[in-house]
């Protein structure tokens, strides 16, 4: 099992705690060509990740079976990996946060060493998660004598550590499709509510409008290929 990171912003984040989001897209980095067509054994289209071998090319010029199989998508002529990992893989959610004001001045790093220096057998500092509020450890800080504190500053997702993350997901499925290809039902598993579409919206709308809210109209225009990944909530480490 491996477990790598991944950012969501605080509606997301919500949308997670509250069970209504189990799905995310993210826009596949390498793009396949038009002619990207993968199939079952019996020729039918399967845009399903599995563990696959990759062939290489040996230093004589001919095809031969890689040492190790991937988890992604292909067809006879184009292969790509998943970067999120694969089916059983956990991803560790990064979310906007902060940290006691008395350690504004110190790097997420900074804060490890202290806590450690402090006598606690893992890194450690009070938590206050941007999305809903929720505090983690008890908000006095490293200062002596112990001392409540305040909230400090905004930190973005991007600079959480691992140690800070309050979210596990558990991939359940990875898939690749085109951006615009996203069902009514896929749209809810994103997290996209019926009580929150404007007048005339399907839920899908409700995504095309949100995703073009964050990566602009010319990204939903352009209609990428992008990994579907279905995970469901863990209990964080």
């Amino acid at each position: 099992m491996n477990e790598k990171p991944i950012l969501f912003n605080s509606e997301m984040v919500n949308a997670i705690l509250s069970g209504r989001k189990t799905q995310t897209r993210r826009i596949m980095k390498v793009q396949p060509s038009e002619h990207f067509h993968p199939q079952t054994i019996h020729g039918a289209m399967d845009f399903t990740a599995h563990w696959y071998t990759p062939g290489v090319i040996d230093k004589d010029g001919y095809l031969q079976p890689a040492r190790k199989d991937v988890f992604g998508v292909a067809d006879e002529d184009e292969g790509y990996t998943c970067p999120l990992g694969a089916v059983g893989d956990q991803l560790w959610v990064r979310e906007t946060y902060r940290m006691a004001r008395s350690l504004d001045t110190h790097s997420p790093s900074e804060v490890a060493e202290l806590s450690l220096n402090a006598g606690y057998k893992n890194p450690w500092a009070p938590i206050q998660l941007e999305a809903d509020g929720t505090r983690i450890g008890k908000w006095t800080g490293f200062d002596t004598p112990p001392v409540i504190t305040e909230a400090g500053k905004l930190r973005p997702s991007l600079h959480m550590p691992r140690w800070a993350s309050r979210i596990n997901l558990l991939i359940t499925g990875v898939r690749v499709e085109r951006l615009q290809d996203i069902s009514d039902a896929d749209a809810s598993a994103e997290g996209c509510k019926i009580s929150s579409m404007q007048s005339g919206e399907c839920l899908s709308d409700m995504f095309a409008r949100l995703w073009k809210s964050i990566y602009g109209d010319e990204s939903w225009q352009a209609n990428p290929w992008v990994w579907v990944i279905n995970f469901e909530r863990m209990e964080a480490k």
